[in-house]
């Protein structure tokens, strides 16, 4: 999107979004999600997630039945056993996992690295580099005393996110320590193309995107 710029990113914990299949579920292999119903919502990482699950059981779109619901609907769904499986992310997916009714039948530990980005508004980050930078700055700084406080953190975080404490530890306990916002690198440049290539394969979007063209070019945030 012309309207936005990668300016920063992060390295997302592999296994912080899976595919999740009921305990009793039939589903022995991936194979197996054919004629499937298959809750995600659409756009989203759990998209990327599924399109690649897709593609390594060598099944296309047309063999499952996708619903597109957001995460609170396909959780309700997924409770009543509506839906047969449930692409999904953090907290959502600790939060289901640890209903004991779930498992996960693939994670993102089957695919290459995933990012997660920091984004902003080109105008003003090009009239306002020097406040960009201090936002990742901050970020890194934030990042670095939960590393050294991470009981404190912890409870941080289930207060502000009005998660169940169990819930909140299982999500940060995935989280990497460090988990430093760094300048976007050629290499991540390129894992953001595939995906929008993936997404315009699977015509989720109407043209092809250049991500190449969309960064921000900053020195690599450091907390100070």
């Amino acid at each position: 999107d012309k309207d936005l710029s990668y300016v920063g990113y992060e390295v997302v914990p592999a296994n912080s979004q899976a595919l999740l299949i009921p305990t009793n579920s039939t589903i022995k292999s991936i194979q197996d999600l054919k004629g499937k119903r298959i809750a995600v919502q659409k756009g989203s990482s759990a998209h990327e997630l599924l399109a690649k699950v897709l593609q390594k059981a060598g099944l296309s779109w047309q063999d499952i039945q996708p619903v597109w619901l957001p995460p609170a609907d396909a959780r309700a769904a997924f409770d009543k056993g509506a839906i047969d499986a449930w692409s999904i992310w953090e907290p959502y997916l600790s939060t289901t996992e640890l209903k004991g009714h779930a498992k996960s039948l693939i994670d993102g530990t089957a695919f290459p690295t995933t990012y997660s980005f920091y984004i902003g508004n080109p105008k003003f980050i090009q009239q306002h580099p020097d406040a960009a930078q201090k936002v990742l700055t901050g970020l890194n700084q934030a990042d670095q005393w939960f590393v050294k406080h991470q009981d404190e953190g912890l409870s941080i975080y289930a207060q502000s996110t009005g998660l169940d404490t169990q819930v909140a530890k299982a999500v940060l306990d995935k989280r990497l320590k460090p988990s430093p916002v760094q300048a976007v690198t050629p290499e991540v440049i390129q894992a953001q193309q595939n995906i929008a290539d993936l997404f315009l394969q699977v015509q989720l979007i109407p043209k092809g995107i250049q991500v190449s063209q969309t960064i921000w070019t900053a020195k690599s945030p450091k907390a100070s």
